[in-house]
C-alpha cells in the first residue's frame, strides 16, 4: 500500500511538473538575467553602462515575478526527489540554514594556541 501511494503522488507531482514546464523554462531565464545584470553592473565603469545592466537585472526581476505558477513546478520537482528517496528508502536530508559547530575562527585560534605553547 505504501509504494501504491508513493507512485500515486510521484504520478500527480510529476504531471504538475511537466504541465508547468514553460513557467519553469522562463524562470530560468529570468534567472540568467538577473544574473547577468548582477555580473556585468559590477564590472561595468560607467555609468550609462550601470544603467542599462541595472535595467537588464531589473527585466530579470519582474519577469520572474510574473512566473510565480514556476514555483508549484519547483516544489511539484523537491516532492518528486522525496518520493524517489522514500521509494528507495533512504534518508531525507533537506538542508537548513544553520550556524555550524565548527566555526573557522575558533579552529584557528585552537591551533594557534596549540602552536604557541
Amino acid at each position: 500500500m505504501r509504494k501504491f501511494l508513493l507512485f500515486t503522488g510521484g504520478f500527480i507531482a510529476a504531471c504538475v511538473a511537466l504541465a508547468l514546464v514553460g513557467p519553469l523554462a522562463g524562470l530560468l531565464f529570468s534567472g540568467l538575467f538577473v544574473a547577468l545584470g548582477m555580473h556585468f553592473y559590477i564590472a561595468s565603469k560607467s555609468t550609462f553602462g550601470k544603467i542599462i545592466w541595472f535595467t537588464v537585472g531589473l527585466m530579470g526581476v519582474l519577469s520572474a515575478i510574473s512566473n510565480i505558477p514556476a514555483m508549484v513546478g519547483l516544489a511539484a520537482i523537491a516532492i518528486i526527489y522525496v518520493i524517489y528517496k522514500k521509494w528507495n528508502n533512504e534518508d531525507v536530508k533537506i538542508p537548513t540554514i544553520e550556524a555550524k559547530e565548527e566555526d573557522p575562527f575558533t579552529n584557528f585560534e585552537k591551533e594557534w594556541s596549540n602552536l604557541t605553547k
